[in-house]
């Protein structure tokens, strides 16, 4: 409804008290901290403090009790509802942050404890693997009764090797004992042959080595690089008595971390602490300092700014300046909306802020983005289910953060007007009722049992086209009147008569003209009759006139040369092509509506295809489940979309600029907790 008024302060403070005060303003979320280059303050004695150091410290104390969080999840996990994967802040006093930081020692050694045995653990999988990638390089070798490593004897020699593809036996002998004499003293073992590579065993006499292994290498034969010492599979035993030796200190090292697992709150409260503390010294680094003052300037909202100024000088002894607003500063801004209407501030904000004073839009775009949002989707299961899910998330999730409070707090107001627009046209899960009482029960009325409250639109399409479009110009000149309302509170009257005024009567002059006409007959369908508006022709017509005339010759007003100014108006005037766009644009409403009822009353009839029957009853609740949670989420997802455009483009264009800043209060940032201190 408004752009909150804001006010700039600035603050001087002792040295003495900056912490505190800088935990205070913390904790309070109130004012946006302004920092100016230390250059441009006309101070010598004014300084920055360099805190980076500290910050990063504090920060990488926070990861590190995330990192504590994150083993317990994974070693100790938390029994949680079914809600779980909302985010549940939960709330603490500032006597319990206070408390954590008088034991964050002890709880940095918790930690350090956790963090090392989480380092035992990645260091026991990395003997693991690398001796199961010893365990795998001995595989082929397992049947070798001989430790790998073996040279010999005095007379004879050992050769293992590998060669590249798969071999015989008798191929391996012949191509060891070329240019031998028969029979050639050479002896030969099939190791393994798998992956096409075959490992094999040569024995030869000692003297006859440099032969036989030169005749070897011709065949494509690779000698074992690195043999291990000792029979392959006993060393395989071996390994695997040191693998389950590892995987239980792995197993030892789980339980020391899941011991910690009732400390669960506290480390997020150290996490939390530290990320504060991470913060505060960002801006500390931030604010010029003298060697016993400080000093800090920013935005507060005006009606906090009085209680801010007490609450600073009577605890800290502050001096504290209301500044004057200048029209070059940067005013931050804050939305201030009902409890219904604050739900689309963040669909304005998507798009942007407005700037101060300029007009708010959003308490008018609420109604109507939920309007249009329960014609699109217009199925009153569907919304009675959108609002049942919304409505127990709000209950059950006390802390969820602002933007996905307001984002539920839309899909249960849509939900709302889904199931209104449902009951208006006659859909339930589309014809489900119907279906279930002549598949299952033997109804065979032709009367729907669900009747619509208003008329039907599969029946009567463009019936609901015209109410569509005729809504879409409501909307329209909304938005043409929230330009108008801007032009009339800078008592721009000229402005207001030639660039609003003109534009409602031209647009409604050709309604009114329009109404009567046969092409309206034939597009709204016989059963509308507008004979009786015939008479109001004329009027039309010359309110028609007045506002083109007015756009023709005012709305260029600018240009002083009239032949210049007329034409420019003529090009104006061609822009009633845009309206003509924009109101068929809402024609997405009946696409939309239509889309969600066909596609439900298809999967109803999918759903019933077998009949009256045990099989098909069951039949029955899978499809429908299944095709109802598909068509609810697609179509859901379609009107959300296609809403947004009827806001951004159709709406807005009429009027909206943007360009607002968001504040940005300096605040805790807290991932679990929420705490909050009261003025």
């Amino acid at each position: 409804m408004a752009v909150v008024k804001m006010q700039k302060i600035g603050i001087c403070g002792k040295k003495e008290y900056r912490q505190e005060m800088l935990l205070t303003l913390q904790d309070l979320a109130v004012m946006e901290m302004n920092f100016r280059d230390i250059d441009d303050i006309d101070d010598p004695y004014l300084k920055k403090t360099d805190t980076k150091n500290a910050s990063l410290k504090y920060d990488k104390r926070a990861e590190s009790f995330d990192r504590v969080l994150a083993l317990l999840a994974e070693y100790a996990p938390e029994k949680k509802a079914g809600l779980s994967f909302f985010a549940d802040k939960k709330t603490v006093t500032r006597e319990d942050m206070d408390r954590a930081a008088e034991e964050r020692h002890k709880y940095n050694k918790y930690a350090e404890k956790i963090l090392d045995a989480e380092k035992a653990i990645n260091d026991s999988k990395g003997i693991i693997q690398k001796l199961n990638n010893q365990k795998a390089a001995l595989g082929p070798w397992e049947s070798l009764d001989v430790p790998m490593d073996l040279k010999g004897t005095k007379k004879v020699k050992l050769l293992l090797g590998t060669f590249p593809r798969t071999i015989s036996h008798d191929e391996v002998y012949a191509l060891a004992a070329k240019d031998m004499p028969e029979p050639a003293a050479v002896d030969v073992n099939v190791i393994s042959v798998s992956g096409g590579q075959t490992n094999v065993s040569v024995m030869c006499l000692r003297q006859e080595r440099s032969l036989v292994e030169d005749n070897l290498r011709a065949g494509g034969f690779a000698r074992v690089s690195s043999p291990v010492a000792g029979i392959p599979s006993e060393v395989i035993l071996s390994i695997d008595r040191d693998i389950l030796s590892e995987e239980e200190k792995i197993e030892e090292k789980k339980k020391e971390i899941g011991a910690f697992a009732d400390q669960r709150d506290d480390f997020r409260l150290m996490s939390d602490y530290y990320r504060d503390r991470a913060e505060r010294y960002r801006v500390l680094g931030e604010i010029p300092q003298s060697g016993n003052a400080f000093f800090l300037e920013g935005w507060v909202p005006y009606d906090k700014a009085e209680p801010l100024k007490r609450l600073l000088t009577e605890r800290f002894g502050a001096y504290v300046e209301m500044e004057e607003t200048k029209d070059t500063d940067d005013e931050p801004t804050i939305l201030k909306n009902n409890a219904f209407s604050e739900s689309v501030e963040g669909v304005l904000e998507s798009y942007g802020l407005p700037k101060h004073k300029k007009a708010d839009p959003t308490f008018i775009m609420s109604i109507f983005y939920v309007i249009f949002f329960g014609m699109m989707f217009s199925d009153a299961g569907y919304g009675i289910l959108m609002f049942l899910l919304s409505f127990i998330v709000l209950k059950k999730k006390k802390s969820l953060n602002e933007g996905t409070k307001k984002m539920f707090k839309l899909f249960m107001w849509c939900g709302i007007s889904t199931a209104f627009w449902g009951f208006m046209y006659g859909g339930f899960f589309g014809d489900a009722i119907d279906v279930v009482a002549k598949t299952f029960f033997g109804y065979t009325g032709e009367t729907p049992i669900l009747k619509p409250l208003w008329f039907e639109p599969l029946k009567n399409p463009m019936r609901l086209l015209v109410w569509c479009m005729l809504f879409g110009l409501i909307h329209l000149f909304f938005g043409l009147g929230i330009k108008g309302y801007e032009y009339l509170k800078e008592k721009d009257i000229k402005g207001f008569i030639c660039d609003i005024l003109s534009w409602y009567m031209f647009i409604t002059g050709l309604v009114l003209m329009l109404l009567p006409s046969d092409l309206f007959s034939s597009i709204a369908g016989a059963s509308f009759d507008f004979s009786g508006l015939k008479a109001i022709h004329t009027p039309a017509l010359i309110i028609t006139l007045a506002g083109l005339l007015i756009i023709l010759f005012m709305q260029e007003r600018g240009a002083k040369n009239w032949v210049l100014r007329v034409l420019l108006g003529a090009y104006d005037i061609y822009g009633v092509t845009g309206w003509l766009s924009d109101v068929l644009s809402y024609s997405r409403l009946l696409a939309l509506g239509l889309a969600t009822g066909v596609i439900a009353n298809v999967i109803n009839m999918m759903a019933s295809m077998m009949g009256n029957s045990v099989p098909g009853i069951i039949i029955f609740i899978l499809v429908f489940v299944l095709g109802h949670t598909l068509n609810f989420g697609i179509n859901a997802l379609g009107a959300y979309v296609h809403t947004n455009r009827l806001q951004f483009v159709e709406f807005f264009g009429k009027f909206y600029e943007g360009g607002g800043r968001p504040f940005k209060a300096f605040k805790t940032k807290h991932k679990y907790i929420e705490i909050k201190e009261e003025m």
